[in-house]
């Protein structure tokens, strides 16, 4: 199974989305407190539609809490400040991506507690900033999942 972790997410929509693509691959998300809305936040709840009853959703009081509890997990923090790809990375199951804020990203401090190997950005045309949470989510999830073998897909 792989896993994302969201490090103090802002948005509920972004993370109702969130919800929806890890019950639609099987992927087991993390939320890292303080979050900027609670669970039963109507703006999170319409974007997850019915699928927050089919994700796995753990709440983590700390980063440190959520890295202790998957022991021994790789993690990749997405960042655009990362040399490597997302795509020069082979998943195995059981990997993470640990995504930041949408205002601010994963801050520095964060970003430290990982090797620069383990750093991954999406590419972008240059210029740009960053994409939007949710479609940074999806698209490690799927690369990821893609390189499984899509397990558990019918």
């Amino acid at each position: 199974m792989l896993h994302v972790i969201l490090y103090q997410p802002e948005i509920p929509p972004n993370t109702g989305n969130i919800i929806r693509l890890c019950a639609n691959t099987g992927t087991a998300l993390h939320l890292v407190h303080p979050l900027g809305f609670t669970l039963e936040d109507r703006h999170l709840r319409r974007a997850g539609l019915d699928y927050h009853e089919l994700a796995s959703v753990t709440e983590h009081g700390s980063l440190e809490d959520c890295l202790a509890r998957l022991d021994r997990t790789r993690v990749f923090p997405l960042t655009t400040r990362a040399e490597r790809s997302l795509y020069d990375e082979r998943f195995r199951d059981g990997d993470a991506f640990l995504l930041g804020p949408e205002t601010r990203g994963l801050p520095d401090r964060v970003l430290a507690m990982f090797p620069a190997s383990a750093r991954l950005r999406i590419p972008l045309v240059p210029g740009n900033r960053s994409l939007n949470l949710s479609n940074a989510a999806a698209v490690a999830v799927y690369e990821a999942w893609r390189q499984l073998g899509f397990p558990g897909a019918g």
